[in-house]
């Protein structure tokens, strides 16, 4: 389904497949920790300009999405929004306050967070990607 997305997405330059169920949506580009391959996933994200904010909820379950542990050991990468845009960015993650502040936001931009907290123990990762002024790949 993630290739289809990815292909429709790209085709489009996000008229289909830059949404999903209202929020938006961005391609994630990131690079296996042990394949070194590169991937790219669909994930919702929160403009929170000049940043961008992504969860890494996996619907709730125990365990962190692969894409999250790939993305917290690369120092920067890029991701591509709707219109064909694309941005590289340094990704970190949001604690305390912030974490907290970003959390309401996510929460009201897309309902189903809330819910994905209570299946599980862990707290879910909020992302926050930095602007960059590094080229693009």
């Amino acid at each position: 389904m993630a290739r289809l997305h990815k292909f429709l997405f790209r085709a489009t330059r996000g008229k289909l497949g830059g949404t999903f169920l209202g929020p938006p949506v961005l391609l994630l580009n990131h690079v296996g920790r042990k394949s070194g391959q590169a991937r790219t996933n669909p994930v919702l994200y929160l403009d929170d300009t000049p940043r961008l904010v992504i969860v890494a909820s996996k619907g709730g379950v125990d365990a962190h999405p692969a894409w999250f542990h790939n993305l917290m050991a690369m120092a920067t990468t890029e991701v591509e929004l709707p219109g064909g845009e694309r941005r590289r960015v340094r990704p970190r993650l949001a604690e305390g306050e912030e974490r907290a502040a970003l959390w309401g936001r996510l929460v009201a931009m897309y309902k189903p967070y809330a819910d994905y907290a209570t299946y599980t123990e862990r707290q879910i990762p909020v992302v926050v990607l930095e602007p960059t002024s590094e080229l693009h790949m």
